[in-house]
């Protein structure tokens, strides 16, 4: 299954969630995708942040299922033109595209996220790497 192909899916799913539960107004909606939006923002987030403890605490292999995870994400996000899946979706409920209109973060963050928190991951997982090496 390509990232695409997995990616329009979960797209597919939370708008039968939406039909489901019965909200039809876009406000609605729109609030919902950015909860959601924000939620998995925050997962993998964490996810970077916690990469360093990992390398000093010698957590080798949950350091690698992080990494993994990351990239994964990564994939997903270059599939999708650079942007997530919940962008598309988030779209057809609104004419408004600031950085932040499709999830709950400050502009400047949302401008800035992926040079960011791509650059926290990559210097986490060279620290990870280091003390992988020198352990």
């Amino acid at each position: 299954m390509s990232f695409n192909c997995a990616s329009a899916q979960v797209a597919k799913r939370l708008e039968q969630l939406v039909s489901f539960a019965g909200i039809y107004r876009a406000d609605c909606v729109l609030t919902l995708i950015r909860v959601v939006h924000t939620v998995v923002w925050a997962f993998f987030v964490s996810l970077i942040l916690v990469l360093p403890v990992l390398g000093w605490l010698g957590q080798f292999f949950w350091a690698a299922v992080v990494i993994g995870l990351v990239l994964l994400e990564g994939l997903i996000l270059l599939a999708n033109r650079g942007h997530c899946p919940l962008t598309d979706i988030a779209a057809r409920y609104t004419e408004n595209r600031a950085p932040n209109f499709d999830i709950y973060l400050p502009v400047w963050l949302a401008r800035n996220n992926k040079l960011i928190f791509s650059t926290l991951f990559v210097g986490g997982a060279a620290y990870v790497l280091w003390c992988w090496i020198t352990a």
